[in-house]
């Protein structure tokens, strides 16, 4: 007389498969709930700095050129001073469009 364990075996494996469905749930909602603070103010740091920095290099060149006298019929502070702030928003730009692809990346891997 044999036992037939064939019926055991698929209720384990769907009972695994289960498990780890829910965990990897559970992994993802913590790692953006954990974070999700910090990040924001990280990323606003982020985006804040890299704006400020190129406008403030930008002026203090600017000013920097006006009293060498290398000043033509312009202000080099008002026009390096706007440059820095073009360049800073792009750099800003590239970051948030870089995190929002990887938040939809996310989405999409919990969404599997």
């Amino acid at each position: 007389m044999s036992i037939d364990h064939s019926g055991d075996r698929q209720e384990s494996a769907d009972f695994i498969d289960r498990i780890q469905k829910k965990e990897k749930l559970k992994l993802g909602a913590g790692r953006e709930t954990d974070g999700s603070i910090w990040s924001g103010l990280g990323m606003f740091g982020m985006v804040g700095w890299s704006v400020a920095v190129p406008t403030l290099l930008g002026a203090a060149l600017g000013s920097w050129l006006d009293k060498k006298k290398y000043h033509p019929s312009f202000s080099w502070t008002l026009t390096l001073l706007m440059a820095g702030l073009v360049t800073g928003s792009v750099i800003a730009w590239y970051w948030i469009s870089k995190e929002n692809k990887e938040m939809h990346k996310k989405s999409e891997d919990n969404d599997e």
